[in-house]
């Protein structure tokens, strides 16, 4: 890919801490004139501007990644459903749309009316549950103001979402359109879906191509996908949901920055159907030693659940460095990636 070699490559880190800087934005139909905790008032009127790298523009040769969610079905207000944010000077495109997305994005500055293109890796609610969200509030002129549909994109499936989504809140656009607010193109989704791994997405010179992954050991759970994102000479790969499989090492080695779920417990005997479905860090330390990132990042943590504890992250590294000894990174919601020329730097949230 026209790398240079990783020691002489750029890796800036900050500091680690995220004591008291992820803020979930509360909203709600309470009454004006009923009182309200200064602190939820003042997050409903907060606008503002965010010091987010996701908000400052982007050199011609740079591409930036923020985990917007890095979170697993487990309800977390430290930790937003699954969705990565990939940019270009001209492109905002994001892959899943799990609990929480359109909070993250407002959080990092990024107007909800300019994505590009929205791509799914599999069905499971946790990764698509703010899909509506995202698509509607898109459209609400102060909000976002988009002009024209949303772009859907996806294995077989995503026609069916885009369908039913429409369905369930066609009121929500009927309303809206009839009182002036939108125009009615710009409540639309619009799906394209592909059957085969390929390029699903070329345009402003980013490549997205699509690729099978397995979340489960019989295959049940299909279409499972993940992608990789190409502009100019960096790129980035998100495994999707996915046990152990030779694809992630056939379209992830050398990337810039390999996105890849991970799940974990204290107790590695402790729930093995989930153990089943994911990717341990023992095995994932031998993902990164095999496909050689420049970084390997963990997203979709699924670190203990109720009942069940987890690790820390120390421990997660720990045991991932087990087979790979390399650069590793444990996402946190709205860490962001800045891939150049010169390296990679690591925006930390505690010091955005």
């Amino acid at each position: 890919m026209g790398k240079s070699p990783l020691h002489t490559r750029l890796f800036r880190f900050t500091a680690l801490s995220l004591s008291g800087m992820l803020c979930m934005v509360a909203a709600g139909c309470a009454d004006n004139d009923l009182p309200q905790p200064k602190a939820a008032a003042a997050a409903q009127m907060d606008t503002t501007p965010t010091q987010h790298p996701a908000a400052a523009p982007l050199n011609d040769d740079e591409l930036r990644v923020t985990l917007l969610g890095t979170g697993s079905p487990l309800p977390s207000t430290s930790r937003a459903g699954m969705s990565t944010l990939v940019q270009t000077n001209k492109l905002n495109l994001v892959i899943d749309a799990g609990r929480g997305v359109t909070t993250r994005l407002h959080q990092a500055g990024v107007s909800l009316g300019q994505i590009d293109g929205v791509f799914l890796t599999h069905f499971h609610s946790d990764h698509v549950s703010g899909l509506a969200d995202l698509w509607m509030t898109g459209y609400i002129p102060p909000l976002g103001g988009r002009q024209e549909a949303l772009s859907l994109y996806g294995p077989e499936g995503v026609g069916n979402i885009a369908e039913g989504l429409t369905s369930a809140f066609k009121n929500d656009a009927d309303v809206r359109v009839a009182d002036g607010e939108v125009k009615p193109e710009a409540t639309g989704l619009s799906a394209t879906e592909f059957t085969h791994e390929g390029v699903v997405f070329d345009q402003d010179g980013v490549r997205v191509t699509m690729f099978d992954v397995q979340h489960d050991p019989k295959g049940a759970i299909k279409p499972s996908v993940g992608y990789r994102v190409d502009f100019g000479e960096h790129s980035v790969l998100i495994s999707g949901d996915t046990i152990p499989v030779d694809n992630i090492v056939k379209y992830g080695s050398n990337v810039d920055v390999m996105i890849h779920e991970v799940a974990e417990f204290e107790d590695t005997s402790a729930l093995p159907t989930v153990y089943a479905h994911h990717t341990n860090p023992r095995q994932a330390g031998q993902i990164f030693k095999t496909a050689a990132p420049q970084m390997a990042v963990y997203s979709h943590i699924v670190n203990g659940t109720i009942g069940i504890p987890g690790v820390s992250n120390e421990k997660l590294v720990e045991r991932t460095r087990e087979n790979y000894d390399g650069p590793l990174t444990v996402g946190e919601d709205l860490m962001s990636f800045l891939i150049s020329g010169t390296g990679i730097e690591v925006h930390h949230p505690s010091n955005i």
